[in-house]
């Protein structure tokens, strides 16, 4: 194993929703550094899952389910130390379209979830010591249309972020990664429902200084910097990774 593999050696980590997309990048960077992980998702456990990695269908929403997570990542591989919140619902909606039923689910994802999982864990950490990462979103710091409750949802992330880092630490470190466009599943169904989907998809990548849309893996080489011992001085911190996208002008360059 690289010398870079080994620095998660013995760490003991949960990651939710890790059975696709960000998540699943995120659990493959962690074994891959030596880590053992649990992760969690509501449906049956993916097939082409690594066998290292431990399966709990759960719903983090609810709180008991998070606090049945942490005791089988405790049973089987001791306490965690590591704990990245990525499990999420997205709903395009605005206001006036969300319905009881939309709020319900998507903040029982994104909020309820990620509180539940860190009050259930932070016992744990804040005793032996670790580190906390929530997948928040630029649509926690800048309103995507028709998506009303998502982008509340992701700043009530960015804040709890925050909150834990400043009532838990020094022994609990806690940041969020804010994730821009990044290629999974949900975001090529996105493109599709475009008049033409090439052109909206080639429209998104020139609007990104870095010339592409995310990768599931440049998040998870996010999360893997942040709960190493690189990063001992970060917390309390929200790290937008979005390919330089909400830091361009909207003006066109055209006009001047």
């Amino acid at each position: 194993m690289a010398a870079r593999e080994n620095n998660l050696l013995g760490k003991i980590a949960i990651v939710t929703g890790g059975g696709r997309g960000i998540g699943r990048a995120i659990v493959d960077r962690l074994v891959g550094d030596g880590a053992r992980v649990l992760t969690c998702g509501r449906g049956k456990r993916p097939d082409n899952l690594a066998a290292e990695v431990s399966w709990v269908q759960a719903d983090v929403g609810k709180s008991s389910d998070a606090e049945a997570i942490v005791k089988a990542a405790r049973d089987a591989f001791g306490a965690p130390t590591i704990l990245i919140n990525n499990a999420g619902i997205q709903i395009t909606k605005t206001v006036a379209e969300t319905t009881d039923e939309d709020w319900d689910l998507v903040i029982g994802a994104n909020c309820r979830g990620v509180f539940n999982m860190c009050r259930a864990v932070l016992p744990l950490i804040a005793e032996h010591g670790g580190s906390i990462v929530n997948i928040g979103s630029i649509s926690g710091n800048v309103a995507d249309p028709r998506m009303a409750v998502y982008n509340a949802s992701k700043a009530f992330a960015h804040g709890l972020t925050r909150s834990i880092a400043v009532d838990h630490g020094p022994k609990v470190r806690c940041n969020a990664i804010c994730p821009g466009w990044i290629m999974t599943e949900m975001a090529a169904d996105g493109f599709d429902l475009a008049h033409d989907p090439a052109r909206a998809k080639a429209d998104a990548i020139a609007r990104h200084p870095a010339g592409r849309l995310g990768k599931p893996s440049d998040i998870a080489n996010a999360v893997a910097w942040l709960v190493s011992d690189q990063a001992a001085f970060a917390t309390g911190q929200c790290f937008v990774l979005d390919g330089g996208l909400t830091a361009a002008s909207p003006l066109q360059p055209g006009l001047f």
